[in-house]
């Protein structure tokens, strides 16, 4: 499963943790997959349309995430890189629910 690898290590029983590419003032809100930088880490790239000031983007991008995963905004967290493209975010939940919740939204379910 591709999505596997956009799952931070650091991931425990009771919650994910998932790298993400944001890209702020994208047009559109929504989730373009898992890209691969040079150095091999896997990210999932992400888009909303809010500016990156005094939060909004990083607001949306959970909200993004919270929508496309069926879960409340209050299980997601952001965990780094709040001025940063790169970002961490906890999502409460066990990792293995969490990658294949991801796999859905991103159309990776196996159905072809």
């Amino acid at each position: 499963m591709k999505t596997a690898s956009a799952l931070a290590p650091g991931a425990s029983g009771d919650r994910a943790l998932l790298t993400i590419r944001l890209t702020p003032r994208g047009g559109r809100d929504a989730l373009d997959g898992v890209e691969t930088d040079a150095a091999g880490r896997a990210a999932l790239r992400a888009r909303v349309t809010a500016a990156p000031a005094e939060g909004a983007a990083n607001d949306a991008l959970l909200r993004l995430l919270a929508r496309a995963l069926d879960l409340p905004r209050r299980a997601l967290t952001l965990e780094s890189g709040a001025t940063q493209r790169i970002k961490r975010v906890a999502v409460a939940g066990p990792p293995a629910e969490i990658a294949a919740r991801l796999a859905r939204a991103l159309g990776e379910d196996g159905r072809e």
